[in-house]
Protein backbone atom coordinates (compact mmCIF):
# COMPACT_ATOMS: atom_id res chain seq x y z
CA UNK A 1 0.00 0.00 0.00
CA UNK A 2 1.24 3.49 -0.90
CA UNK A 3 0.03 5.88 1.83
CA UNK A 4 0.45 9.64 1.56
CA UNK A 5 -0.53 12.66 3.58
CA UNK A 6 -1.06 16.11 2.19
CA UNK A 7 2.04 18.31 2.27
CA UNK A 8 1.32 21.45 4.35
CA UNK A 9 2.47 24.98 3.67
CA UNK A 10 5.44 25.99 5.82
CA UNK A 11 4.45 29.57 6.53
CA UNK A 12 4.44 28.62 10.22
CA UNK A 13 5.33 25.73 12.50
CA UNK A 14 3.16 22.57 12.61
CA UNK A 15 -0.02 22.42 14.69
CA UNK A 16 -2.15 19.60 16.06
CA UNK A 17 -4.22 19.34 12.88
CA UNK A 18 -1.09 18.29 11.01
CA UNK A 19 -0.34 15.76 13.75
CA UNK A 20 -3.82 14.24 13.32
CA UNK A 21 -3.26 13.37 9.66
CA UNK A 22 0.28 12.13 10.26
CA UNK A 23 -0.81 9.87 13.11
CA UNK A 24 -3.73 8.47 11.10
CA UNK A 25 -1.41 7.67 8.20
CA UNK A 26 1.08 6.12 10.61
CA UNK A 27 -1.58 3.81 12.05
CA UNK A 28 -2.49 2.59 8.56
CA UNK A 29 1.16 2.04 7.66
CA UNK A 30 1.97 0.14 10.86
CA UNK A 31 -1.22 -1.92 10.64
CA UNK A 32 -0.52 -3.09 7.10
CA UNK A 33 3.16 -3.73 7.82
CA UNK A 34 2.15 -5.87 10.81
CA UNK A 35 0.02 -7.93 8.43
CA UNK A 36 3.11 -8.55 6.32
CA UNK A 37 2.09 -6.26 3.47
CA UNK A 38 4.57 -3.99 1.64
CA UNK A 39 4.00 -0.36 2.60
CA UNK A 40 5.43 3.01 1.60
CA UNK A 41 4.34 5.89 3.84
CA UNK A 42 5.17 9.33 2.45
CA UNK A 43 4.75 12.85 3.78
CA UNK A 44 6.51 16.18 3.29
CA UNK A 45 6.06 19.94 2.94
CA UNK A 46 4.72 22.32 0.29
CA UNK A 47 7.46 24.94 0.06
CA UNK A 48 6.44 26.77 -3.12
CA UNK A 49 3.52 28.82 -1.83
CA UNK A 50 2.84 32.55 -1.88
CA UNK A 51 1.79 32.12 1.76
CA UNK A 52 5.37 31.19 2.56
CA UNK A 53 6.68 34.24 0.69
CA UNK A 54 4.34 36.61 2.54
CA UNK A 55 5.21 35.03 5.90
CA UNK A 56 8.90 35.56 5.22
CA UNK A 57 8.26 39.19 4.21
CA UNK A 58 6.28 39.77 7.41
CA UNK A 59 9.11 38.28 9.47
CA UNK A 60 11.79 40.16 7.56
CA UNK A 61 13.79 37.08 6.61
CA UNK A 62 14.68 35.49 3.25
CA UNK A 63 12.08 33.06 1.94
CA UNK A 64 14.63 30.24 1.82
CA UNK A 65 15.49 30.75 5.48
CA UNK A 66 11.87 30.62 6.62
CA UNK A 67 11.02 27.65 4.40
CA UNK A 68 14.04 25.63 5.53
CA UNK A 69 13.43 26.35 9.20
CA UNK A 70 9.74 25.51 9.22
CA UNK A 71 10.07 22.48 6.93
CA UNK A 72 12.65 21.10 9.37
CA UNK A 73 10.09 21.49 12.17
CA UNK A 74 7.60 19.36 10.25
CA UNK A 75 10.16 16.66 9.51
CA UNK A 76 11.21 16.70 13.17
CA UNK A 77 7.73 15.51 14.23
CA UNK A 78 8.89 12.00 13.37
CA UNK A 79 10.51 11.23 16.71
CA UNK A 80 8.16 12.95 19.16
CA UNK A 81 5.02 11.53 17.48
CA UNK A 82 6.46 8.02 16.90
CA UNK A 83 5.98 8.32 13.14
CA UNK A 84 7.28 5.67 10.75
CA UNK A 85 7.19 7.46 7.39
CA UNK A 86 9.51 6.06 4.73
CA UNK A 87 10.11 9.28 2.82
CA UNK A 88 9.76 13.03 3.33
CA UNK A 89 9.62 15.31 0.28
CA UNK A 90 10.21 19.05 0.26
CA UNK A 91 9.01 20.57 -2.99
CA UNK A 92 11.69 23.29 -3.03
CA UNK A 93 14.55 20.93 -2.24
CA UNK A 94 13.80 17.47 -3.64
CA UNK A 95 16.18 16.96 -6.58
CA UNK A 96 13.60 15.38 -8.86
CA UNK A 97 10.53 17.45 -8.03
CA UNK A 98 10.93 20.36 -10.46
CA UNK A 99 11.75 18.03 -13.35
CA UNK A 100 8.73 15.90 -12.45
CA UNK A 101 6.40 18.91 -12.40
CA UNK A 102 7.74 20.00 -15.79
CA UNK A 103 7.25 16.49 -17.15
CA UNK A 104 3.59 16.41 -16.04
CA UNK A 105 3.07 19.90 -17.48
CA UNK A 106 4.36 18.78 -20.86
CA UNK A 107 2.33 15.55 -20.71
CA UNK A 108 -0.87 17.60 -20.27
CA UNK A 109 0.06 20.15 -22.93
CA UNK A 110 -2.90 19.31 -25.17
CA UNK A 111 -5.23 20.41 -22.35
CA UNK A 112 -3.46 23.72 -21.62
CA UNK A 113 -4.16 27.16 -23.05
CA UNK A 114 -3.71 30.82 -22.10
CA UNK A 115 -6.31 33.49 -21.44
CA UNK A 116 -6.85 36.59 -19.36
CA UNK A 117 -8.38 35.99 -15.96
CA UNK A 118 -9.92 38.19 -13.33
CA UNK A 119 -11.16 37.10 -9.92
CA UNK A 120 -10.89 37.15 -6.13
CA UNK A 121 -7.94 35.25 -4.71
CA UNK A 122 -7.49 33.90 -1.18
CA UNK A 123 -3.81 33.59 -0.34
CA UNK A 124 -4.70 31.40 2.64
CA UNK A 125 -6.34 28.80 0.38
CA UNK A 126 -4.19 29.60 -2.68
CA UNK A 127 -7.45 29.54 -4.63
CA UNK A 128 -9.79 31.83 -6.60
CA UNK A 129 -13.36 32.33 -5.35
CA UNK A 130 -16.32 33.98 -7.12
CA UNK A 131 -17.06 36.13 -4.09
CA UNK A 132 -15.98 36.70 -0.50
CA UNK A 133 -15.46 36.07 2.30
CA UNK A 134 -13.19 33.00 2.25
CA UNK A 135 -15.33 29.88 2.96
CA UNK A 136 -12.44 28.40 4.98
CA UNK A 137 -12.51 31.34 7.38
CA UNK A 138 -9.22 33.05 6.48
CA UNK A 139 -9.43 36.57 7.87
CA UNK A 140 -7.47 38.40 5.16
CA UNK A 141 -9.57 40.07 2.49
CA UNK A 142 -9.69 38.33 -0.88
CA UNK A 143 -7.37 39.97 -3.39
CA UNK A 144 -8.67 41.17 -6.73
CA UNK A 145 -6.36 39.67 -9.34
CA UNK A 146 -6.32 40.43 -13.06
CA UNK A 147 -3.69 38.70 -15.17
CA UNK A 148 -3.03 36.39 -18.09
CA UNK A 149 -2.66 32.77 -16.92
CA UNK A 150 -2.36 29.27 -18.22
CA UNK A 151 -5.56 27.22 -17.93
CA UNK A 152 -6.24 23.49 -17.75
CA UNK A 153 -9.28 22.04 -19.56
CA UNK A 154 -10.83 20.50 -16.47
CA UNK A 155 -14.24 20.63 -18.15
CA UNK A 156 -13.06 17.95 -20.60
CA UNK A 157 -12.89 15.39 -17.76
CA UNK A 158 -16.27 15.88 -16.11
CA UNK A 159 -17.85 12.62 -17.32
CA UNK A 160 -14.70 10.57 -16.77
CA UNK A 161 -14.31 11.79 -13.18
CA UNK A 162 -17.95 11.10 -12.38
CA UNK A 163 -17.64 7.55 -13.70
CA UNK A 164 -14.40 6.90 -11.80
CA UNK A 165 -16.04 7.82 -8.51
CA UNK A 166 -19.42 6.21 -9.11
CA UNK A 167 -17.80 2.95 -10.18
CA UNK A 168 -15.61 2.85 -7.08
CA UNK A 169 -12.41 2.86 -9.10
CA UNK A 170 -11.60 6.02 -7.16
CA UNK A 171 -12.94 5.36 -3.67
CA UNK A 172 -13.73 8.35 -1.45
CA UNK A 173 -14.45 7.91 2.25
CA UNK A 174 -16.59 8.77 4.06
CA UNK A 175 -19.62 8.52 1.77
CA UNK A 176 -20.76 12.04 2.60
CA UNK A 177 -17.54 13.40 1.07
CA UNK A 178 -17.96 11.15 -1.98
CA UNK A 179 -21.43 12.57 -2.52
CA UNK A 180 -20.11 16.10 -2.05
CA UNK A 181 -17.48 15.57 -4.75
CA UNK A 182 -19.99 14.03 -7.15
CA UNK A 183 -22.37 16.94 -6.65
CA UNK A 184 -19.57 19.39 -7.40
CA UNK A 185 -18.55 17.54 -10.56
CA UNK A 186 -22.06 17.01 -11.88
CA UNK A 187 -22.98 20.67 -11.36
CA UNK A 188 -20.50 21.37 -14.16
CA UNK A 189 -16.74 21.82 -14.16
CA UNK A 190 -15.04 25.00 -15.32
CA UNK A 191 -11.49 25.12 -16.62
CA UNK A 192 -9.01 26.16 -13.92
CA UNK A 193 -6.12 28.60 -13.82
CA UNK A 194 -2.87 26.70 -13.23
CA UNK A 195 -0.25 29.46 -13.30
CA UNK A 196 0.43 32.75 -11.58
CA UNK A 197 2.49 35.71 -12.73
CA UNK A 198 6.07 35.45 -11.53
CA UNK A 199 5.79 39.03 -10.30
CA UNK A 200 2.83 38.24 -8.02
CA UNK A 201 4.63 35.10 -6.81
CA UNK A 202 7.71 37.25 -6.04
CA UNK A 203 9.67 34.89 -8.29
CA UNK A 204 9.21 32.00 -5.84
CA UNK A 205 8.08 28.70 -7.34
CA UNK A 206 8.64 26.58 -10.42
CA UNK A 207 8.65 28.53 -13.71
CA UNK A 208 6.18 27.42 -16.35
CA UNK A 209 8.10 25.49 -19.02
CA UNK A 210 8.78 27.89 -21.88
CA UNK A 211 7.14 30.84 -20.10
CA UNK A 212 9.42 32.24 -17.35
CA UNK A 213 7.03 35.14 -16.70
CA UNK A 214 4.66 32.64 -15.05
CA UNK A 215 5.13 30.14 -12.21
CA UNK A 216 3.26 26.88 -11.88
CA UNK A 217 0.19 27.15 -9.62
CA UNK A 218 1.17 25.90 -6.20
CA UNK A 219 -1.50 23.18 -6.13
CA UNK A 220 -0.47 21.82 -9.53
CA UNK A 221 3.08 21.82 -8.19
CA UNK A 222 2.18 20.26 -4.82
CA UNK A 223 -0.12 17.50 -6.04
CA UNK A 224 2.64 16.25 -8.31
CA UNK A 225 4.69 15.32 -5.23
CA UNK A 226 2.85 12.00 -4.94
CA UNK A 227 4.65 11.01 -8.14
CA UNK A 228 7.79 13.15 -8.16
CA UNK A 229 9.00 11.72 -4.84
CA UNK A 230 9.05 8.28 -6.49
CA UNK A 231 12.20 7.98 -8.54
CA UNK A 232 13.25 5.19 -10.89
CA UNK A 233 12.15 1.78 -9.71
CA UNK A 234 10.14 3.35 -6.86
CA UNK A 235 7.86 4.99 -9.42
CA UNK A 236 7.23 1.69 -11.17
CA UNK A 237 6.76 -0.16 -7.89
CA UNK A 238 4.56 2.27 -5.97
CA UNK A 239 2.67 4.27 -8.61
CA UNK A 240 2.39 1.93 -11.59
CA UNK A 241 2.29 -1.55 -10.03
CA UNK A 242 0.90 -0.89 -6.53
CA UNK A 243 -2.81 -1.83 -6.42
CA UNK A 244 -3.61 0.41 -3.42
CA UNK A 245 -2.61 4.06 -3.49
CA UNK A 246 -4.28 6.02 -0.70
CA UNK A 247 -4.26 9.77 -0.04
CA UNK A 248 -5.19 11.15 3.41
CA UNK A 249 -6.37 14.76 3.68
CA UNK A 250 -8.56 17.30 5.45
CA UNK A 251 -11.98 18.19 4.07
CA UNK A 252 -10.84 21.66 2.96
CA UNK A 253 -8.64 20.26 0.17
CA UNK A 254 -10.81 17.44 -1.15
CA UNK A 255 -11.61 19.26 -4.39
CA UNK A 256 -7.94 19.44 -5.31
CA UNK A 257 -7.35 15.75 -4.64
CA UNK A 258 -10.61 14.21 -5.85
CA UNK A 259 -11.20 16.43 -8.90
CA UNK A 260 -8.13 18.36 -10.07
CA UNK A 261 -5.53 15.67 -9.34
CA UNK A 262 -7.22 12.72 -11.08
CA UNK A 263 -8.03 14.98 -14.04
CA UNK A 264 -4.35 15.93 -14.27
CA UNK A 265 -3.41 12.26 -14.20
CA UNK A 266 -5.95 11.33 -16.85
CA UNK A 267 -4.62 14.09 -19.07
CA UNK A 268 -1.01 13.01 -18.50
CA UNK A 269 -1.79 9.33 -19.08
CA UNK A 270 -0.73 8.41 -15.54
CA UNK A 271 -2.21 5.74 -13.23
CA UNK A 272 -4.75 7.02 -10.70
CA UNK A 273 -4.89 6.79 -6.91
CA UNK A 274 -7.36 4.22 -5.62
CA UNK A 275 -8.50 5.75 -2.33
CA UNK A 276 -9.06 9.15 -0.77
CA UNK A 277 -9.72 9.36 2.96
CA UNK A 278 -11.03 12.68 4.20
CA UNK A 279 -10.97 13.74 7.83
CA UNK A 280 -12.79 16.71 9.28
CA UNK A 281 -11.16 19.50 11.28
CA UNK A 282 -9.83 19.81 14.75
CA UNK A 283 -11.10 22.90 16.50
CA UNK A 284 -10.10 24.86 19.58
CA UNK A 285 -13.06 26.45 21.35
CA UNK A 286 -15.18 25.66 18.32
CA UNK A 287 -12.86 27.27 15.76
CA UNK A 288 -10.80 25.40 13.15
CA UNK A 289 -7.16 25.10 14.18
CA UNK A 290 -5.28 27.42 11.88
CA UNK A 291 -1.81 28.92 11.72
CA UNK A 292 -3.19 32.16 10.31
CA UNK A 293 -5.93 32.40 12.95
CA UNK A 294 -3.38 31.97 15.72
CA UNK A 295 -5.38 29.34 17.63
CA UNK A 296 -2.92 26.50 17.15
CA UNK A 297 -2.08 23.67 19.51
CA UNK A 298 1.60 22.77 19.38
CA UNK A 299 2.03 18.98 19.14
CA UNK A 300 5.62 19.11 20.36
CA UNK A 301 4.64 21.06 23.47
CA UNK A 302 1.80 18.63 24.13
CA UNK A 303 4.12 15.63 23.81
CA UNK A 304 6.64 17.29 26.11
CA UNK A 305 3.94 17.93 28.69
CA UNK A 306 1.87 14.75 28.50
CA UNK A 307 3.81 12.18 26.48
CA UNK A 308 3.35 10.74 23.00
CA UNK A 309 0.91 8.04 24.14
CA UNK A 310 -1.56 10.59 25.52
CA UNK A 311 -1.40 12.75 22.39
CA UNK A 312 -1.73 9.91 19.89
CA UNK A 313 -4.49 8.26 21.91
CA UNK A 314 -6.60 11.43 22.06
CA UNK A 315 -6.26 11.93 18.29
CA UNK A 316 -7.30 8.35 17.57
CA UNK A 317 -9.86 7.77 20.31
CA UNK A 318 -11.65 11.13 20.25
CA UNK A 319 -11.71 12.32 16.63
CA UNK A 320 -14.82 10.99 14.85
CA UNK A 321 -14.90 9.67 11.30
CA UNK A 322 -17.37 12.41 10.41
CA UNK A 323 -17.61 15.76 12.18
CA UNK A 324 -15.15 18.15 13.77
CA UNK A 325 -13.52 17.44 17.13
CA UNK A 326 -12.90 20.16 19.68
CA UNK A 327 -9.55 19.92 21.45
CA UNK A 328 -8.72 21.00 24.97
CA UNK A 329 -5.89 19.88 27.21
CA UNK A 330 -8.45 18.93 29.84
CA UNK A 331 -10.00 16.44 27.41
CA UNK A 332 -6.60 15.03 26.52
CA UNK A 333 -5.72 14.56 30.19
CA UNK A 334 -9.10 13.04 31.05
CA UNK A 335 -8.91 10.52 28.20
CA UNK A 336 -5.31 9.54 29.04
CA UNK A 337 -6.05 9.10 32.73
CA UNK A 338 -9.24 7.14 32.15
CA UNK A 339 -8.00 4.85 29.38
CA UNK A 340 -4.25 4.61 29.74
CA UNK A 341 -3.56 4.97 33.45
CA UNK A 342 -6.78 3.63 34.97
CA UNK A 343 -7.70 1.23 32.17
CA UNK A 344 -4.72 -0.28 30.35
CA UNK A 345 -2.04 0.39 32.95
CA UNK A 346 -4.15 -0.83 35.83
CA UNK A 347 -5.13 -4.03 33.97
CA UNK A 348 -1.57 -5.03 33.10
CA UNK A 349 -0.30 -4.19 36.58
CA UNK A 350 -3.16 -6.11 38.17
CA UNK A 351 -2.57 -9.21 36.06
CA UNK A 352 1.20 -9.18 36.65
CA UNK A 353 0.66 -8.72 40.38
CA UNK A 354 -1.67 -11.74 40.56
CA UNK A 355 0.72 -13.88 38.52
CA UNK A 356 3.48 -13.10 41.01
CA UNK A 357 1.24 -13.50 44.05
CA UNK A 358 -0.41 -16.78 43.09
CA UNK A 359 1.98 -18.39 40.59
CA UNK A 360 5.39 -17.04 41.68
CA UNK A 361 5.62 -15.00 38.49
CA UNK A 362 5.49 -18.02 36.18
CA UNK A 363 3.17 -17.67 33.19
CA UNK A 364 0.75 -20.60 32.72
CA UNK A 365 -0.30 -21.86 29.26
CA UNK A 366 -2.40 -19.45 27.23
CA UNK A 367 -6.10 -19.64 27.89
CA UNK A 368 -9.04 -18.73 25.75
CA UNK A 369 -9.30 -15.58 23.64
CA UNK A 370 -11.61 -13.17 25.42
CA UNK A 371 -12.86 -11.10 22.48
CA UNK A 372 -12.62 -10.80 18.71
CA UNK A 373 -10.92 -7.57 17.69
CA UNK A 374 -12.37 -6.17 14.41
CA UNK A 375 -9.54 -3.69 13.83
CA UNK A 376 -9.05 -4.76 10.20
CA UNK A 377 -12.66 -3.99 9.36
CA UNK A 378 -12.58 -0.58 11.03
CA UNK A 379 -9.34 0.52 9.38
CA UNK A 380 -10.52 -0.74 6.01
CA UNK A 381 -13.36 1.77 6.44
CA UNK A 382 -10.81 4.42 7.52
CA UNK A 383 -12.57 4.69 10.87
CA UNK A 384 -9.77 5.26 13.35
CA UNK A 385 -11.99 5.90 16.34
CA UNK A 386 -13.90 2.66 15.79
CA UNK A 387 -10.59 0.83 15.42
CA UNK A 388 -9.33 2.29 18.70
CA UNK A 389 -12.58 1.32 20.43
CA UNK A 390 -12.19 -2.22 19.05
CA UNK A 391 -8.72 -2.51 20.62
CA UNK A 392 -10.08 -1.11 23.85
CA UNK A 393 -12.65 -3.88 23.99
CA UNK A 394 -9.82 -6.18 25.07
CA UNK A 395 -9.17 -4.02 28.14
CA UNK A 396 -12.84 -3.85 29.02
CA UNK A 397 -13.46 -7.57 28.56
CA UNK A 398 -10.32 -8.51 30.51
CA UNK A 399 -11.41 -6.34 33.43
CA UNK A 400 -14.86 -7.95 33.35
CA UNK A 401 -13.19 -11.38 33.27
CA UNK A 402 -11.20 -10.53 36.42
CA UNK A 403 -14.37 -9.56 38.26
CA UNK A 404 -16.20 -12.60 36.96
CA UNK A 405 -13.54 -15.19 37.85
CA UNK A 406 -12.02 -13.50 40.95
CA UNK A 407 -8.67 -15.36 40.80
CA UNK A 408 -7.94 -14.53 44.45
CA UNK A 409 -10.72 -16.92 45.43
CA UNK A 410 -9.78 -19.75 43.05
CA UNK A 411 -7.81 -22.94 43.48
CA UNK A 412 -4.29 -23.11 42.01
CA UNK A 413 -5.55 -25.07 38.99
CA UNK A 414 -8.30 -22.52 38.39
CA UNK A 415 -5.83 -19.65 38.77
CA UNK A 416 -3.61 -21.13 36.10
CA UNK A 417 -6.56 -21.12 33.68
CA UNK A 418 -7.82 -17.65 34.52
CA UNK A 419 -4.40 -15.97 34.74
CA UNK A 420 -3.24 -17.74 31.57
CA UNK A 421 -6.27 -16.27 29.85
CA UNK A 422 -5.51 -12.79 31.22
CA UNK A 423 -1.82 -12.85 30.30
CA UNK A 424 -2.80 -13.99 26.80
CA UNK A 425 -5.27 -11.08 26.60
CA UNK A 426 -2.58 -8.59 27.63
CA UNK A 427 -0.18 -9.99 25.06
CA UNK A 428 -2.83 -9.76 22.36
CA UNK A 429 -3.51 -6.21 23.51
CA UNK A 430 0.17 -5.32 22.98
CA UNK A 431 0.01 -6.71 19.43
CA UNK A 432 -3.23 -4.95 18.52
CA UNK A 433 -2.17 -1.68 20.17
CA UNK A 434 1.15 -1.39 18.32
CA UNK A 435 -0.12 0.57 15.27
CA UNK A 436 -1.91 3.03 17.56
CA UNK A 437 0.57 3.45 20.44
CA UNK A 438 3.87 1.82 19.48
CA UNK A 439 5.70 3.03 22.59
CA UNK A 440 2.98 1.93 24.99
CA UNK A 441 2.57 -1.38 23.16
CA UNK A 442 6.27 -2.12 23.66
CA UNK A 443 5.93 -1.45 27.39
CA UNK A 444 2.91 -3.73 27.65
CA UNK A 445 4.73 -6.47 25.71
CA UNK A 446 7.73 -6.20 28.05
CA UNK A 447 5.49 -6.34 31.13
CA UNK A 448 3.75 -9.59 30.10
CA UNK A 449 6.39 -11.27 27.94
CA UNK A 450 8.50 -14.32 28.67
CA UNK A 451 7.90 -17.43 30.73
CA UNK A 452 8.35 -15.48 33.96
CA UNK A 453 6.98 -11.97 34.30
CA UNK A 454 9.09 -9.09 35.55
CA UNK A 455 7.99 -7.40 38.75
CA UNK A 456 5.01 -5.12 37.97
CA UNK A 457 5.66 -1.41 37.64
CA UNK A 458 3.34 1.45 36.61
CA UNK A 459 3.08 1.76 32.82
CA UNK A 460 1.49 5.22 32.75
CA UNK A 461 1.54 8.17 35.10
CA UNK A 462 -1.61 10.01 35.91
CA UNK A 463 -1.52 13.39 34.25
CA UNK A 464 -2.19 16.84 35.58
CA UNK A 465 -2.74 19.91 33.44
CA UNK A 466 0.71 21.11 32.46
CA UNK A 467 -0.28 24.30 30.65
CA UNK A 468 1.30 23.33 27.32
CA UNK A 469 0.02 23.70 23.82
CA UNK A 470 -2.88 25.82 22.60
Amino acid sequence: MYITTTIPYVNARPHLGHALELVQADVLARHHRRRGEPVRFQTGTDDNSLKNVLAAEAEGVPVRELVDRNAAAFEALRGPLDLSFDSFIRTSAHPGHRAGVERIWQATRDDLYQRHYEGLYCVGCEQFYPEGPCPEGHAARLQHVSEKNWFFRLSRYQDALSELIRSGQLRIEPVARRNEVLAFIEAGLDDISISRSAARARGWGIPVPGDPGQVVYVWWDALANYITALEGDDYDRWWVAEPRKVHLMGKGVIRFHAVYWPAMLLSAGEPLPTGIFVHDYLTVDGRKISKSAGNTADPLALVDAYGVDAVRWWLLREVPRVGDADFTEERLVARADEDLANGLGNLVNRVATMVHRFLDGHVPPAGEALVDVPVDEALEAFDFRRAAVAVWAIVEEANRYVERTQPWQQTRAQQEVSLGTLVHACRELAVQLEPFLPTAAARVAAAVGGERLPRPAPLFRRLARAGAGG
